[in-house]
């Protein structure tokens, strides 16, 4: 049987003989873990349908396959054998019916087109299709995140060969200790760990999260720390294509790419920029005059996502990774383009007046990227093979890779000079009082409005800082600040103060309780509330508001962004587990888990956890162990997994995060006084850097959470790129123009850090390839409609950038993966030797991604952008124990846990039905905004999801139409179709 169609089988059985679901599924010794772990989790009713075994027994065609197959798939052991996201017709039919079957020939994966798996309309009237559906999905989903986390590891440290070989009896998946992850002799911690003998970190390293990240592993002090180096999730010969080192990349491109080929600027203006239909109204983003209402600039917008999404993610981008060193990169400059472009015999010049018709600039300079190290790797032997010990080029992370809230609290002295603590109570942020004045603000803030909370300082003349930064507000990572940025870090800045008020408040009820927190060098000892000090408790604060934004990106900003309902539950179990609560079972598969991760073989410590940490989910995992102490060591670090390579972020993760065409080139400014009126247009523009400080204070950050929670993002397409952002005036620049295009900035640093160009992209990641780029060409819609038209009209212009070449069969491009016919992929991907072929391998990632149209239902994202977020989103919750196994109240408090599991102090439920999910938690953002703005109850309680616009009739299941909910209906945005 082909995945899954075990388990769908013995649903049936089991309404025949109860318990054979189990029996059938356990026995069958050839299933996959994935449905296995199923099997096992059924019985206790996690993708059951109650009574409903009359209905399970349905006598239609498309039930018959899935008995009709033989064995299930199972698991790659080598990268030509990956499941692809492809499965047979049977199990197609079986999940999905004809329409699933129909879509098996486009090159996207099949599970978006089974039942349920999209909004009402693909819903089955038969509960059972539904749940075949969904089930199908997830177990497609788990196959795709168990093969990366096998094929797609690669770090740049040093780690790599023993990755490959293994040590002794372990086997490479199995590793979890390296001596590259050991702090150097430099470190100021260095003699603390062990100093040159086994290190291990104890004592005041191990109770918060540190500075720069070190010590978030016990065992491997270095890893995650800010100054180390990016991985890979691609095999490093695929890396680095424009060097041409490899024969594969020669073959795969022919000599056509460079740096600057195809040209950057030319990109940018032909293929990303947004058509405006009145130049004028926009003026290149810029809008009007005094912020007039009348200003339009016209964008391509998600229904389904609000611009405080948008900025959400700059937010947790600003924490997660960075080049650059305190805003800058190398003192080195380049061109950034605008001087050749493609034609049927090459690359020609573009003349001036060919530039001046695109609006790109000759003269723009950009500081080249940060090198770490461009030394030739070492070379070794894996079998026949011999292999890269790294890519060509490394790169440092300069913040801390852990979903550490760097971004607020600081990754290095110099960011930490930068937060301002209160005076009067060193645990809590320090925030300022904002006098009212008498316009924007006057007719909401009251004594007991939010804005009584304050607002961050601006940063004084003793900070480190840029010559840009003078006037912003004070902030750890205080690069790239606009107005969104702004908003979330005063929104944070409020709740770490509401949380630390929390804290006292105990403090002075019941000074002499137990707290929960624990010195782990004295674990026995009680520490009372009264005993706590400021700077553990601003520690505690701290560990709270982390895992607060991650878990509002996990099942609330991930859940908004991929809006359907098998990611809902996938994310939910990410976080929570499938088994929904801690009882006995959660703890003894738990247990499995933390006893699989100490195997020395790659499948139990890296498949088998992978799939069965499903149940109890990522958060807390190994937290509940029977005696956990503080002092142990294997307790504080028993709930990670870092699968056989060190964890930090991958050149490509950096990749597909470059999501600019979120923002809107205006802002419509909105007042809680008139919530349905767009009082003016500010151009986003207008807010950066120290322009953000008197626009967030004098309009006041509850009407910025109206406007922005109000106002849906830019679609993330082709020709849907922010004009300002290709206009952005950026004084520190070398060079005559001092204006930057960000957009082909992006191009052109994905070409510096060595990312692949798209097709081999997707190879790597274990997704089909196009053959042309007509493939990008949604087939679901009806040839001659409006939309398809213009889709072929970006195509057209696609092949004339990208340009087509004669192919050579004889060429082989790529081991990543092989034909159906297990031949090698050749330069012509399928056509006839010599025919003429589009360019498709020389497509930079970030265009072939933004050109994807068939993507699954509510995808803000593409399929390519969400493979690499699969792997990525576990792994940086499998390897903090921060948010696995140091969980716990010796480090959160139990004011902590309690305030991270219940979403605040205490919990409360949502009293909206969310895509048919009744009595779910009132979701974690909108509890945070409720508390720091508590003037927006009345606009923020009919929204279920704070990501969603908050005046959108979301509908009964997964809708994606632009309606106003009751009480919206006077909305100007929805008086115009736009």
């Amino acid at each position: 049987m082909t995945h899954g169609d075990t388990f769908i089988t013995a649903t049936a059985n089991s309404c025949l003989a109860p318990g054979s679901y189990v029996k059938a599924t356990v026995s069958n010794q050839r299933a996959t873990p994935a449905l296995r772990l199923f099997g096992a989790l059924l019985p206790l009713g996690l993708l059951t349908v109650a009574g409903a075994c009359d209905r399970a027994l349905d006598v239609l065609p498309d039930i018959a396959s899935c008995g009709t197959e033989l064995d299930a798939r199972p698991f790659a052991t080598t990268r030509s054998q990956r499941f692809l996201g492809k499965v047979t017709n049977a199990t197609a039919r079986c999940r999905g019916g004809s329409k699933a079957v129909n879509a098996r020939t486009v090159p996207w994966t099949d599970w978006p087109n089974y039942w349920a798996a999209g909004d009402a309309p693909t819903k089955a009237w038969l509960p059972t299709k539904n749940l075949r559906g969904i089930n199908g999905a997830l177990i497609d989903l788990e196959y795709e995140r168990v093969e990366l986390i096998r094929f797609n590891l690669f770090d740049n440290s040093g780690t790599f060969p023993a990755y490959t070989q293994g040590v002794g009896a372990a086997e490479g998946g199995a590793l979890n200790v390296w001596q590259a992850m050991r702090l150097p002799s430099s470190n100021a911690n260095f003699r603390e760990v062990g100093g040159a003998g086994t290190q291990v970190c104890r004592g005041d390293l191990v109770r918060a999260r540190t500075l720069t990240g070190i010590c978030n592993d016990i065992r491997n002090p270095l890893m995650g720390s800010s100054g180390t180096l990016f991985a890979r999730n691609v095999e490093f010969e695929s890396t680095f294509p424009d060097l041409s080192a490899d024969s594969l990349v020669r073959n795969r491109h022919g000599g056509r790419i460079s740096l600057l080929s195809p040209d950057p600027q030319v990109v940018s203006r032909r293929l990303l920029t947004r058509a405006q239909s009145d130049s004028a109204s926009c003026a290149d983003g810029m809008g009007q005059p005094g912020f007039a209402k009348t200003a339009n600039c016209d964008y391509q917008n998600a229904p389904f996502m609000n611009v405080l999404a948008a900025f959400w993610i700059q937010f947790m981008t600003h924490d997660w990774f960075s080049h650059m060193e305190e805003g800058h990169n190398a003192s080195a400059y380049a061109s950034m383009g605008c001087a050749t472009q493609h034609t049927s015999t090459g690359e020609r010049a573009l003349t001036a007046d060919e530039a001046r018709s695109l609006g790109c600039r000759p003269d723009d300079m950009i500081d080249r990227a940060l090198v770490a190290d461009s030394s030739s790797p070492r070379r070794f032997a894996d079998g026949a093979r011999e292999r890269l010990s790294r890519a060509p080029r490394v790169f440092k992370n300069t913040n801390t890779a852990w979903w550490d809230a760097s971004q607020l609290y600081g990754y290095d002295n110099n960011s930490r000079r930068r937060v301002k603590r209160d005076p009067a109570d060193p645990a809590r942020l320090q925030m300022v009082t904002v006098a009212a004045p008498s316009g924007a603000r006057a007719s909401v803030v009251s004594p007991s409005s939010g804005d009584a909370q304050g607002y961050l300082p601006l940063l004084g003349d003793n900070d480190p800082m840029l010559p840009d930064w003078r006037g912003q507000e004070a902030a750890a990572f205080a690069d790239n600040w606009n107005i969104g940025l702004s908003f979330f870090h005063n929104v944070f800045a409020r709740e770490h103060n509401q949380f630390v008020s929390a804290f006292r408040a105990r403090q002075k009820q019941i000074p002499d309780a137990d707290c929960g927190l624990r010195n782990p060098a004295r674990p026995m000892q009680v520490i009372r509330y009264r005993d706590v000090t400021p700077d553990e408790l601003f520690d505690m604060a701290r560990l709270v508001v982390a895992a607060e934004i991650a878990k509002i990106h996990t099942i609330e900003w991930t859940t908004q962004l991929l809006y359907d309902e098998p990611l809902f539950r996938g994310m939910n179990a990410n976080w929570g587990g499938l088994l929904h609560g801690d009882n006995i079972v959660t703890d003894a598969l738990a247990t499995v888990v933390r006893n699989l991760g100490n195997s020395l073989q790659t499948t139990k410590a890296n498949t088998w956890y992978s799939v069965l940490a499903s149940g109890p989910g990522i958060f807390g995992l190994g937290s509940h162990k029977d005696n956990w102490s503080s002092a142990n060591v294997d307790d504080l670090n028993g709930g990670t997994n870092h699968f056989g390579s060190p964890f930090n972020f991958p050149e490509e993760f950096v990749s597909v995060y470059r999501l600019h065409s979120l923002v809107p080139d205006l802002l419509e400014y909105r007042q809680l006084a008139q919530p349905d009126a767009i009082a003016s247009k500010i151009p986003a523009a207008a807010t950066f850097r120290a322009g953000a400080t008197a626009i967030m204070r004098d309009r006041g950050l509850a009407n910025w959470a109206l406007s922005m929670g109000r106002q849906r993002l830019g679609l993330l397409t082709l020709q849907n790129s922010p004009r300002f952002l290709q206009n952005l005036p950026m004084p520190r620049l070398a060079g005559a123009t001092k204006t930057l295009d960000v957009v082909a900035l992006d191009l052109l640093r994905d070409r510096e850090h060595g990312v692949p160009r798209y097709n081999e992209f997707r190879r790597q990641f274990g997704l089909r390839q196009i053959t042309s780029f007509d493939d990008f060409v949604d087939q679901r819609l009806a040839r001659g409609s409006a939309e398809r038209l213009a889709q072929e009209r970006v195509v057209t212009t696609m092949r004339d950038v990208y340009g087509q070449h004669t192919c050579d069969a004889t060429k082989t491009i790529t081991t990543s993966q092989v034909n159906d016919d297990n031949s090698p992929i050749n330069d012509c991907l399928g056509h006839a030797h010599k025919a003429l072929v589009d360019n498709v391998e020389d497509l930079d990632n970030i265009v072939g991604y933004l050109a994807e149209n068939t993507r699954p239902h509510g995808y803000a994202i593409s399929e390519t952008q969400f493979v690499v977020f699969v792997l990525n989103a576990s792994r940086r919750l499998f390897s903090d124990r921060f948010f696995t196994s140091s969980f716990r109240p010796e480090f959160y408090s139990t004011l902590g846990v309690s305030w991270v599991t219940n979403n605040g102090p205490s919990a409360i439920t949502e009293v909206i039905a969310n895509n048919g999910h009744d009595n779910l938690p009132v979701s974690p953002l909108k509890r945070v905004l409720l508390r720091v703005m508590p003037e927006l109850a009345s606009e923020l309680g009919p929204a279920v999801n704070a990501f969603d616009p908050w005046a959108r009739d979301r509908g009964a299941y997964y809708s994606l139409r632009w309606a106003p909910r009751k009480g919206a209906e006077r909305d100007e945005a929805f008086r115009v179709a736009r």
